[in-house]
């Protein structure tokens, strides 16, 4: 066996084995990670599961960043909790 069949041989290796995995759907990530392409019904249900509560976790953001903001509910929150501290300290 001379070299140059030898380098064939390791390049038909190579393209076999990408084939194979083009074939049964098995995709790399930027840092060379392999996983299965599409996952199973469990990742993708857990996935619908944490977009639906990252919406709901990003809408009450909202709400408070919209409490926070508002001057006139900020100065009644602070008008509640002088009261309530007030209540404490008699």
């Amino acid at each position: 066996m001379n070299v140059f069949e030898f380098v064939l041989g390791i390049v038909l290796i190579g393209t076999i084995g990408s084939i194979l995995k083009a074939r049964y759907g098995v995709r790399k990530d930027m840092w060379g990670n392999e996983t299965p392409a599409g996952g199973d019904a469990a990742t993708v249900a857990e996935n619908s599961r944490l977009r639906e509560e990252l919406r709901g976790l990003r809408e009450r953001i909202h709400v408070l960043e919209r409490v926070v903001t508002d001057n006139e509910s900020g100065q009644r929150l602070d008008r509640e909790i002088d009261k309530l501290r007030d209540k404490n300290n008699v």
